[in-house]
């Protein structure tokens, strides 16, 4: 079985009580926050407040899933939307200074979302918050070092987020389909690309798919549940509460 990790930990390493994901459209960056903000919900201790920052008009959004947080103690803020209006959530500055609760920030829509989070840049890059930036090795984007470098840096330009306080997270996901062998490809081809330049902290994969991987990946693996599907979506519905 491949090495594993849980949000907990990775939390101890970083020392972070302010959680933001960055990406590429479609990386996965939503299902991986959603995960994050389950976690530091289950483990309690502090308030949790999600922030859906994603403001280009997406198909796969976290908010849509806020009834299950609430239920979960996770406080939601986000800004509805207006056919292709930009919105900003209010209240980001206040819980990134708030040392007495987490917060989750899900920030969407590559370069053009990043842009919302520009104006916070003091408090992310600042001990106490994670930056990650999610890259899934299958999508058009992150297929060659020159695509993953040209949206990487078009969005740490415009969200102002330092490269070296910046972490990576692989998620080699082909959708409902995935295979252990997929993911076990898409680890190494993204290993490949990046990591003479940046480490991959980890791998998140479906969790159902967890046990089967082989031995010698990598990097560890966090096992991720499902939240985000839809009907035009196939495979299993979502199996977080």
């Amino acid at each position: 079985m491949a090495q594993q990790t849980s949000v907990s930990s990775l939390l101890d390493m970083t020392s972070s009580s302010n959680v933001v994901f960055l990406g590429e459209a479609g990386s996965g960056k939503s299902e991986l926050a959603l995960n994050f903000a389950q976690a530091l919900a289950e483990l309690g201790g502090k308030p949790v407040h999600f922030f859906d920052l994603d403001m280009t008009k997406p198909l796969f959004r976290s908010r849509d899933r806020r009834e299950a947080l609430e239920t979960l103690g996770v406080e939601v803020h986000y800004e509805a939307q207006f056919m292709d209006a930009p919105t900003l959530t209010g209240g980001v500055r206040q819980r990134l200074n708030d040392p007495h609760c987490c917060t989750v920030l899900d920030v969407g829509g590559d370069y053009i979302g990043a842009r919302s989070i520009g104006g916070y840049a003091p408090l992310l890059n600042r001990d106490g918050t994670t930056v990650y930036y999610v890259i899934n090795p299958f999508r058009p984007w992150s297929a060659t070092l020159e695509h993953i470098d040209q949206v990487l840096g078009e969005t740490l330009g415009v969200s102002h987020v330092e490269l070296a306080r910046l972490r990576l997270v692989g998620n080699p996901n082909l959708g409902p389909e995935t295979t252990p062998a997929d993911v076990a490809e898409g680890a190494r081809r993204l290993w490949e690309l990046v990591s003479p330049y940046k480490p991959v902290d980890y791998l998140c994969v479906r969790r159902e798919l967890c046990a089967a991987l082989p031995e010698g990946l990598p990097c560890p693996v966090l096992p991720i549940r499902l939240w985000l599907t839809y009907p035009w979506a196939t495979g299993p519905e979502p199996d977080a509460p």
